[in-house]
């Protein structure tokens, strides 16, 4: 079965860090692009961080960027999230994703991805 598992997430005052990390198996993970999203009660899914194929590019949304960065271990099957600075309206569920479109770029779109984690709280208190 294919598996994204998404771990690191928990609570954390304002000004604070955490790493996300999120693991593949079953699916293959070289050579695919990986994002971040995450959801907020009674908001849309939103785009977070992507990384190429390669791990040579990168894509951060405004409202994170300076603050969080996305990079990725082909060897562990695993892409992280360092979160820094973390601020109240960071709370949400984190979200790790596949791209559907192999050694593609870092797309900011939900339909670009097809494999899905399970998601992780992250609740960051003021």
């Amino acid at each position: 079965q294919v598996q994204l598992v998404e771990s690191g997430g928990g609570l954390v005052q304002a000004g604070g860090s955490l790493r996300l990390s999120c693991t593949a198996s079953e699916i293959t993970f070289r050579g695919y692009p990986m994002g971040w999203f995450r959801q907020a009660p009674g908001k849309e899914r939103e785009f977070v961080a992507a990384i190429n194929w390669s791990g040579g590019s990168t894509n951060t949304a405004d409202s994170v960027k300076g603050r969080f960065t996305i990079s990725r271990d082909d060897v562990k099957n695993t892409v992280y999230l360092q979160m820094d600075s973390l601020e109240p309206k960071d709370t949400a569920v984190y979200y790790c994703a596949r791209s559907l479109i192999n050694y593609g770029g870092t797309s900011s779109r939900t339909n670009d991805y097809n494999y899905w984690g399970q998601g992780t709280q992250v609740t960051v208190s003021s």
